[in-house]
């Protein structure tokens, strides 16, 4: 199976004979201000059924809790202290000897004023304090490198396409619910209301509709494949505000990704560390890069997050030298009792 030893390249694997270039987001959520277009475009643009009555849930000014069938962007709010915050620059310095971006001598665990820099452009990040903020983040698929939902899927219905992402055909999914429990993530969920996106890989390219829809069949975000086959954006980097959500080729997103970490311990924002961007992890990367100001748990993200299928090659052999002892052992019982 190749798992976590495969090119940064998902598509080469699934044999495309037309290349291109593998597509990513990277979402700085340094600069997410809360507003939810993302999650409203997305909507919108495929045609998917709101998520409950949109009243606050407690969790702060979260309405919709997480990623979920109908829900393909999901725009977190985390209320942050001054110890949370001075905890979260505390463990991002420690990074630093990890791999992270070099920084000068720290600043005083207090907000940089990002705007008064000498001819640094405005700073679209929410006004802080050093008593509170708010993290806001808007979570999405993260279209791994070494897809779990797509290696246990038994249908086919989930397909690499040629940009590297993953997509579920529903017209394929008979509704297993077996991709749900092989994402990492918890990104995968079965719908209910029988509303559903375009099934087929023709189906994208025609921009076509389902005729009847299907109730209890996976849905997750697609990375816009219908738009991406125009050469458009996807509709929620087309419609952010602030850049958070940047699209583009994954390798420029990577490199984009890394410049801002650097760019923000600069300014003695110590807590910045990206999130799917080492291709050595469990998954292989992935396609969805983020940029977060705290430990991944504190977005309720996996902080090493492992594809369920990535054993399978050592339990293989296990299994297989385990049945080869016992072939062994019956066969010297065999021949042990031949001889008596």
């Amino acid at each position: 199976m190749g798992q976590l030893s495969g090119p940064s390249d998902p598509s080469a694997d699934a044999a495309w004979h037309v290349h291109r270039d593998r597509k990513g987001f990277f979402t700085d959520t340094s600069i997410c201000i809360g507003c939810k277009a993302c999650e409203v475009a997305c909507k919108e643009w495929n045609r998917n059924p709101r998520d409950g009555d949109l009243e606050l849930t407690g969790m702060s000014y979260d309405n919709t809790v997480a990623l979920g069938a109908s829900t393909w962007r999901h725009v977190a709010f985390i209320e942050q202290d001054a110890e949370q915050i001075s905890s979260a620059r505390t463990s991002g310095r420690a990074l630093v000897g990890l791999g992270m971006p070099s920084i000068g001598a720290p600043q005083e665990d207090s907000v940089v004023d990002t705007v008064s820099l000498d001819n640094a452009p405005p700073d679209t990040a929410p006004p802080d304090t050093p008593e509170f903020r708010w993290l806001m983040s808007s979570d999405v698929c993260k279209h791994c490198t070494h897809a779990g939902c797509l290696d246990v899927c038994p249908t086919g219905a989930l397909f690499r396409t040629e940009f590297g992402t993953v997509v579920v055909q529903d017209d394929v999914c008979n509704g297993c619910g077996t991709c749900v429990a092989g994402c990492p993530f918890g990104v995968v969920e079965r719908r209910a209301d029988g509303t559903a996106a375009p099934t087929t890989r023709e189906g994208y390219r025609k921009g076509e509709q389902p005729p009847v829809p299907k109730r209890g069949v996976a849905q997750k975000c697609t990375l816009c494949y219908d738009r991406l086959l125009d050469d458009e954006t996807p509709a929620c980097a087309k419609t952010c505000p602030t850049t958070s959500i940047k699209f583009g080729d994954h390798d420029d997103m990577v490199a984009k990704a890394h410049e801002r970490v650097a760019e923000l311990h600069a300014r003695g924002m110590t807590e910045a560390r990206l999130y799917g961007a080492n291709e050595l992890d469990g998954v292989g990367g992935t396609g969805s890069v983020f940029l977060l100001l705290d430990e991944p748990e504190v977005y309720g993200l996996p902080p090493d997050p492992r594809v369920c299928t990535a054993d399978l090659p050592t339990m293989y052999r296990r299994a297989g030298a385990a049945a080869l002892g016992m072939v062994a052992a019956v066969a010297v019982s065999f021949l042990t009792g031949r001889k008596r």
